[in-house]
């Protein structure tokens, strides 16, 4: 015994043991266990051995390699033919698993020295999978409910679990949100699977939130499951009537009434009241009136049939706009005369109204004194917000025709026109004292009309316009002086200067022409007298009545 105590302690002055390593391994890989890490070049190594810790300051012995030879295997039991080394002394552990979790030492014999490299192994494994198990059907509104077990399997060392919602991590709180794991190792594997259960009082807002869970693992992998949902039940704690269109109701729309509750599941049927008449709905919200009059405004309620106190109403008010247009259609008036238009609106708010005549734009029409002018199509056009009514009326204003001008205009020289411009309803005929070519008749409005002839004439002409219709005739002249005579008067008026003297010289020659023609004609009267007498036997001078009144004639044409 002594000696041996002896070579123990020889060896333990001998031996030098450097600080201890760490390695990393895969499970169900080959882990890689350097040796000495370079410390001592491979030329100075006489012998290195690789052994390892089996508990108890027990060692159980796997390789040996002396200097120039090959590697000499021992291991035995789980070891054997999972072992070996490569160039670099490094022992290559295959097919890792947890029990390869301990202290593997190589020792190297160089020159007299004795080192030893102690290096632990850990073996890592990921989880197989991470999955949300054991939902619930579904989650009520605050109470505390199981929502389901996350597991994440086989794993080493265990994961940590974290629920998330909306990708959001959920932190226990104690009262809202609860959350227990535990870890159970598997007897055969060595490997652990974490489980993690999640109590959660829901929100409203749960509805459609995503729920998964997240396994975290020091490898560094992330796994998380696939999301779940949940319906959120609670019972209905507001109800809303509404109406539909949303916009001003009117006259003649369609009114759809729907009661909303915030319940869920939702509620199906529903009570409405209509002013007094309750009406029952079942597998459905919504209420439809056709047709709405203004009789239809009023107050309307909905409510749970199963919950009468949980109720909603709404008042509701239809628009409606009544016009009445007084005188209507076609009205005819005489000219002159008075005519009241008046129009009455009854209207449920404010109204615009817009006049028009004949389609152009027109202020109100007010008529004192009708004119001819006042005759057309009026319209009125009232709005009030989406509601638009019309009327109209035609007036027509009759009377005697009436000659408002009556002129003449010489254009070329070759003919004057004549026109005659009259007013009058219904529309007048038209006359002319004189023959003339017709060149045009134009109409104008509010009953006018221009009536116009060409004539040429020979010598001064009066020249009446008349008109008339089945209320009266008007008739108006003009003095038309002839077409040539002006010509030539223009001409005198244009020589009267230069021809004054010559126009004495042909009066003194037309006298004396005048004087020696009755002398001749004196003495031939005398002298055939004279003959007659002859010839009937009476006596040759002639009475004395006959006598003198040849004297007198003989002076005065001397004279």
């Amino acid at each position: 015994m002594h000696l041996l105590s002896v070579l123990l302690l020889l060896f333990a002055l001998l031996c030098q043991v450097t600080a201890l390593g760490t390695v990393t391994g895969l499970y169900g890989k080959t882990v890689s266990i350097p040796c000495n890490y370079g410390a001592i070049k491979a030329a100075d190594i006489m012998m290195m051995k690789w052994k390892y810790n089996k508990g108890d300051a027990q060692f159980g012995d796997l390789l040996v390699k002396q200097k120039d030879q090959n590697v000499s295997i021992s291991a035995t039991n789980d070891y054997r033919g999972r072992v070996n080394m490569d160039a670099n002394f490094t022992l290559l552990l295959s097919e890792a698993k947890l029990t390869d979790e301990r202290t593997f030492t190589c020792m190297v014999v160089a020159g007299a020295d004795i080192h030893e490299f102690p290096v632990t192994v850990h073996i890592y494994k990921s989880p197989a999978g991470v999955e949300i198990s054991d939902e619930a059907k579904e989650l009520e509104f605050g109470k505390l409910t199981k929502l389901g077990k996350c597991v994440a399997r086989d794993a080493n060392p265990a994961a940590n679990i974290t629920w998330l919602r909306n990708n959001k991590p959920l932190v226990a709180d104690g009262k809202g949100i609860i959350i227990k794991n535990s870890v159970d190792g598997d007897s055969v594997t060595g490997l652990s699977t974490t489980t993690s259960t999640l109590e959660y009082s829901a929100e409203k807002a749960d509805n459609e939130a995503q729920f998964t869970c997240r396994a975290d693992h020091p490898l560094g992998n992330k796994l998380v499951s696939s999301p779940v949902t949940f319906t959120i039940t609670y019972s209905t704690e507001h109800i809303d009537l509404q109406v539909i269109p949303q916009n001003r109701l009117v006259e003649g729309d369609n009114l759809t009434l729907k009661c909303v509750a915030d319940g869920n599941p939702a509620p199906t049927s529903f009570m409405f009241d209509l002013k007094g008449n309750a009406v029952k709905v079942e597998k459905g919200n919504v209420y439809t009136l056709t047709n709405i009059s203004r009789n239809t405004s009023g107050v309307y309620k909905c409510s749970l049939i199963d919950n009468p106190s949980m109720e909603a109403s709404r008042n509701i008010t239809v628009n409606y706009l009544d016009i009445n247009l007084s005188p209507s259609g076609k009205i005819v008036k005489r000219a002159g005369e008075t005519l009241d238009i008046t129009l009455q609106i009854n209207s449920s708010t404010t109204s615009k109204v817009h006049w028009t005549k004949d389609f152009k734009q027109s202020s109100e029409p007010k008529f004192t004194k009708l004119a001819y002018s006042d005759s057309g199509f009026y319209e009125c056009k009232v709005t009030m917000e989406n509601l638009e009514r019309t009327a109209s009326f035609e007036l027509v204003v009759t009377g005697a025709p009436k000659i408002k001008g009556l002129k003449e205009i010489n254009e070329d020289g070759q003919q004057k026109i004549l026109i005659c411009e009259v007013e009058g309803s219904p529309k007048p005929a038209v006359s002319w004292s004189i023959n003339g070519t017709l060149l045009n008749e134009t109409s104008f409005p509010n009953g006018n009309i221009e009536h116009k002839i060409a004539v040429v004439p020979s010598a001064n002409l009066t020249v009446s316009c008349t008109v008339s219709n089945e209320f009266g005739t008007d008739t108006k002249l003009i003095v038309v002086s002839p077409l040539f005579e002006e010509v030539r008067m223009d001409k005198q008026d244009e020589a009267k200067n230069g021809d004054k003297t010559l126009l004495v010289v042909g009066v003194v020659v037309g006298l004396v022409i005048a004087a020696v023609v009755i002398g001749l004609a004196y003495w031939l009267y005398m002298k055939k007298s004279k003959q007659g007498s002859w010839k009937t036997g009476e006596k040759e001078n002639g009475s004395l009545e006959e006598e003198k009144k040849l004297e007198e004639n003989s002076q005065k044409a001397e004279v």
